[in-house]
């Protein structure tokens, strides 16, 4: 598996605090069955001051040390960046990172009061070549209230990406809720931990994919949210060319151009 969205590296934000547990999240994650994990520290001016300068070498520190010890996980750069007006000129000038520098990013709105213009900030990324991967709505509490912004954000062209432990119910059940809802509505590109520990929100996958699988049952897309569409991510794969979450095929005429057959679910957990 694939999991996009991690607070793996130490000491830059509100995740790992050091290298011991980093080192520690790495190994619960390649048990968990994922072989690729993205380094995504905050960046939110005047909270976290990350940028490309202070996570790149980070990085490649982090992965040097997990392969000394023979720990078989592939680090991928990019960063979990907050919704604030500076985001354009951050990608069009490289201080912040996409997604293994494709066209994808990930895009984390406010988790308490609604984002005012939020179509229209993520038409200006669409029109601009960057594809926003927005990051766990089902947390965000504004959802319920603004849920057709969302769907009508992914319908033109946004991603979505929920919490694995949200589908488990880790964070509460307004969160599973939510979760259950946007998984049912056939809207969610992908699926991701947000791991920020080894306890309380680790690197763990499997759980939250068994659980997905259960509510739409359809095992095949589930595997697209943790395999199909984050290895297209990763070669920055054109959006159009790709399967859509059911839900966004509904009132479009856009094909499916590129069904994943493979039983992924039996080839990761046999």
């Amino acid at each position: 598996m694939i999991d996009l969205h991690s607070h793996l590296l130490p000491a830059l934000c509100d995740g790992s605090q050091n290298v011991e547990t980093s080192l520690a999240m790495a190994r619960l994650a390649v048990a968990d069955g994922t072989t690729h994990l993205a380094c995504t520290p905050h960046i939110y001016p005047g909270v976290y001051p990350n940028s490309t300068a202070t996570i790149a070498p980070a990085l490649r520190n982090m992965q040097a040390e997990l392969d000394a010890r023979n720990i078989p996980l592939t680090l991928i750069m990019g960063a979990d960046v907050h919704m604030v007006p500076e985001v354009m000129d951050g990608l069009k000038q490289g201080r912040i990172p996409t997604l293994h520098d494709s066209r994808y990013f990930l895009l984390e709105p406010s988790h308490h009061v609604p984002v005012p213009h939020f179509i229209a900030q993520i038409e200006n990324f669409l029109n601009a070549g960057y594809i926003p991967v927005i990051t766990h709505p089902e947390r965000l509490r504004w959802l319920d209230e603004h849920y057709q912004e969302f769907i009508q954000a992914a319908r033109i062209g946004a991603w979505l990406q929920i919490t694995a432990g949200a589908i488990t119910g880790n964070f509460g059940p307004s969160a599973k809720n939510r979760a259950e809802r946007l998984l049912r509505d056939g809207v969610v590109h992908l699926i991701a931990s947000d791991a920020h520990s080894i306890e309380h929100r680790p690197p763990i996958l499997s759980a939250g994919v068994a659980k997905a699988i259960g509510i739409i049952g359809d095992e095949s897309e589930v595997m697209r949210m943790v395999q199909g569409r984050p290895q297209a991510i990763l070669d920055n794969a054109e959006p159009d060319t790709l399967p859509l979450p059911a839900g966004l095929l509904r009132q479009t005429t856009q094909p499916i151009q590129r069904p994943i057959k493979q039983n992924w679910y039996n080839r990761l957990f046999r």
